[in-house]
């Protein structure tokens, strides 16, 4: 019960704040951007002046599974640099502001307050991933051919799982510092460090979380789920689960020793 009554408070919070109009609104224009301007790119060229005189341009055709990854590649930057803005403040903003002392000086679990927050902010990312896909799905099938609506809701729950990942980051990173733009900071480093370390350690790391979206093109192009996905979805919540049990330490630990 007293979980619920935080899941609100932060559900409430997010719509008072428009989050849940602009981050959906956000990913939905980044996720159809290039399926439209791909398709339209001759006519957006032709409208700005055209191409030099005896210059000869030609589009490559695009496969629906080259232009959904598009929009996955634009989420994979854009998109989780808007998650991580969004969810900076969701716990340093209140320690920083005094707000969290209010709230803690009632008989409220560590853990429910702490997974509340993170299952609110969880649910505003998946739900904007949906709404993204959805309408790159839309696109692709109305400008470049058919995509299964069944490989678009396996693209959402594997890549939500990145996002989640992402989301537990920011949490984690939330519950050790006060100053967002810190935690935005080092949100944005530890991914960079992660997939830089994948990068360079590929041969070992082949279940890296990093390697989700580079997995899900591959199950794109065979039509079946690729041992590797599985394996790095495996990593992936495991992650999470440490990333949450360690920021319900931290709090805590901070917490009681203020």
């Amino acid at each position: 019960m007293q979980w619920i009554t935080l899941f609100k408070k932060e559900l409430v919070e997010n719509i008072r704040n428009f989050k849940w109009i602009w981050v959906p609104l956000v990913m939905i224009l980044i996720a159809t951007m290039d399926p439209v301007s791909s398709y339209y790119l001759p006519q957006i060229i032709d409208a700005v002046g055209g191409m030099p005189e005896g210059t000869e341009f030609q589009l490559p055709d695009f496969a629906p599974s080259d232009v959904v990854m598009m929009s996955l590649s634009q989420i994979s930057s854009i998109g989780v640099l808007v998650i991580v803005l969004m969810s900076m403040g969701t716990i340093s903003g209140e320690r920083k502001s005094g707000a969290s002392e209010l709230v803690l000086v009632k008989p409220v679990s560590y853990t429910n307050y702490i997974t509340a927050k993170w299952a609110a902010v969880l649910l505003l990312t998946l739900t904007a991933l949906a709404l993204g896909m959805l309408s790159s799905w839309y696109y692709v099938n109305l400008l470049f051919g058919y995509l299964s609506f069944g490989a678009l809701l396996q693209i959402i729950f594997f890549y939500g799982l990145w996002l989640a990942l992402v989301v537990s980051l920011s949490i984690f990173y939330n519950t050790l510092l006060k100053i967002p733009g810190l935690v935005a900071f080092l949100t944005i480093a530890t991914i960079l460090v992660m997939k830089l370390i994948t990068t360079i350690f590929s041969h070992l790391l082949e279940w890296s979380p990093n390697n989700i979206s580079g997995y899900i093109n591959q199950m794109l192009i065979s039509g079946s789920v690729p041992s590797e996905l599985t394996g790095a979805a495996i990593v992936t919540i495991a992650m999470i689960i440490l990333l949450i049990a360690g920021s319900i330490y931290t709090f805590k630990s901070k917490e009681m020793a203020n």
